[in-house]
């Protein structure tokens, strides 16, 4: 019996057939289109009779290798990627619901995606429940039935609150619904929540997969039935991924677990920074003992990731000048680069939220969020205590 490679090994080693050049690292494959051996092969690849590459709106070999890459880390059937990670949120939603039917999401979700469920798709008569992702007797009394989908975050954005995947698993499959994952923030490298009954995972590769604020895209994984309606769904809409794009996040899926190692080693001494702070209010880490959810989080990541969420002494007037003092840090829209950044939720990504669905999310005036980079730790820290002492 052959033994299973590492997801290490299986993100850097993944890629497609070499071309007559045999080159060592992958190609880039910019075309709009491919040619075809004779007419009977063009038309039963069209009928999709055959596999193969047609159009590089339908699929491309970079586009390809890197939906590869994300489902062996995952461990799922099939996979397709998008233009953008909400154009991920967004297929994934319109491709598979219809007109009355019903979601279950958690409260703390990204702004973005609060949008399309609140907007869009209300537009068009597919309601939504928002629970507390803490209040898990809550869940059961939220369904109907027309509820199709479940959707969370874990850990969310920007609160960083945790769901019990083992058991979200199982109430969506006493339910007969589709649960689809956001593991935007742990990566499959920490976190891989079809083992724990997901059908759907989702990434915003932009961030953590691409690790270096250069490109955007999206990738959802899963069931092979899902994600075949998905693929016909992108194939006529035209979210499609640029094959530039998707070469570049390839290869930085084969840096994601170092990175994420370091992310997450460089997050947890923040954190810890921060607990003991006496500007500090409240600190939110999966791997801080206090986190409320700490053992939940313990059993299904393996490290804590790269984000940190606190809350700073002085609200919303001390949390400006906070992050006006920072120096090193960067202020951007951004999250999972190499460089730490720091954010102010309310104010930017959450901000088209009225004030009580922002508290329902767990956005306080003074939340403020930090992506922490892969800078060394005593850099980072230094600049922290900086930004407090000039924002007093």
């Amino acid at each position: 019996m052959v033994r299973k490679k590492y997801p290490e090994t299986l993100a850097i080693r993944t890629q497609v057939e070499r071309t007559k050049f045999n080159e060592h690292s992958v190609p880039l494959y910019l075309t709009s289109s491919f040619v075809f051996e004779d007419a009977e092969t063009m038309r039963a690849m069209f009928a999709d009779e055959i596999e193969g590459n047609i159009y590089s709106r339908f699929s491309n070999p970079n586009v390809s290798e890197l939906i590869d890459k994300v489902c062996l880390l995952e461990g799922a059937e099939s996979g397709v990627a998008f233009a953008s990670g909400m154009a991920a949120v967004f297929g994934t939603f319109a491709a598979l619901l219809k007109t009355g039917d019903h979601i279950i999401c958690c409260e703390s979700v990204f702004g973005s995606t609060h949008t399309v469920l609140e907007k869009q798709l209300l537009r068009w008569g597919i309601t939504h429940t928002y629970v507390d992702i803490q209040k898990t007797k809550e869940w059961e009394k939220a369904f109907q039935p027309n509820t199709k989908m479940i959707f969370v975050e874990t850990p969310s954005n920007p609160a960083l609150d945790i769901i019990d995947l083992e058991w979200l698993g199982k109430l969506s499959k006493k339910h007969k619904c589709i649960l689809v994952v956001d593991n935007c923030f742990a990566t499959p490298v920490l976190q891989q929540p079809i083992q724990y009954g997901a059908d759907l995972v989702i990434h915003s590769a932009t961030k953590y997969l691409d690790g270096q604020g250069r490109v955007l895209g999206g990738v959802t994984v899963g069931r092979k039935d899902l994600i075949t309606e998905i693929k016909a769904f992108l194939r006529q809409t035209g979210a499609a991924l640029s094959p530039f794009n998707a070469w570049v996040l390839s290869k930085s899926m084969e840096t994601l677990a170092l990175r994420m190692e370091r992310h997450s080693d460089n997050a947890l001494k923040v954190a810890q920074y921060l607990e003991k702070h006496k500007d500090v209010e409240s600190v939110k880490y999966p791997f801080l003992p206090s986190h409320p959810k700490y053992k939940i989080a313990k059993k299904q990541m393996k490290l804590g990731g790269g984000m940190v969420s606190f809350i700073i002494k002085g609200g919303l007037k001390r949390g400006k000048k906070f992050l006006d003092a920072v120096e090193m840090a960067s202020l951007t829209g951004n999250l999972g680069d190499t460089r730490t950044i720091i954010s102010h939720p309310a104010s930017t990504t959450h901000a088209k939220l009225t004030e009580k669905e922002r508290l329902a999310s767990g956005i306080l005036p003074g939340l403020i969020r930090i992506s922490v980079g892969l800078e060394h730790i005593e850099d980072i820290l230094e600049d922290l205590e900086q930004a407090f002492k000039k924002s007093k």
